[in-house]
């Protein structure tokens, strides 16, 4: 049975001139400020849609490869990863780098970065980075 997880926005104004809000819904964890200044030039204490997908996929990546890790009996004593998501204002998202440092008994480089492939291409964030059907539904209020 699928789980589903909700944010939302709050916007007011123009692009430019104007701010939001975004609240994550599901786990009530808060609100946070976005505005296009935060999202192409400093970020000035607010998030922006590129830092919410780097958290994603950043944690998305760390679980699929923590299990990838597990599953060749090999599991992890930790894992940091980092997403860095590139924006290009006019153009758009124009890159993700993952970047992953583990602790991990009993497993060379070489199949640290094979496994750490894997759990890239498996992790559900990448693959709806990727290629994911977006329905809308749009109406005025």
């Amino acid at each position: 049975m699928p789980t589903t997880r909700t944010a939302s926005t709050h916007w007011e104004g123009t692009l430019f001139e104007g701010a939001g809000k975004v609240t994550l819904e599901s786990s009530g964890l808060g609100t946070y400020d976005v505005s296009w200044p935060s999202r192409a030039e400093e970020a000035n204490g607010k998030t922006s849609p590129e830092e919410l997908i780097a958290a994603a996929h950043s944690s998305c990546f760390s679980m699929a490869f923590s299990n990838g890790l597990a599953s060749n009996e090999t599991p992890a004593t930790s894992l940091d990863t980092t997403a860095a998501v590139d924006f290009t204002p006019g153009t758009g998202i124009t890159g993700i780098k993952l970047t992953v440092r583990g602790v991990v008994d009993g497993i060379d480089n070489d199949k640290f970065v094979e496994l750490a492939e894997a759990a890239k291409a498996g992790c559900p964030v990448s693959q709806a980075l990727s290629a994911v059907p977006i329905t809308l539904d749009a109406a005025l209020a």
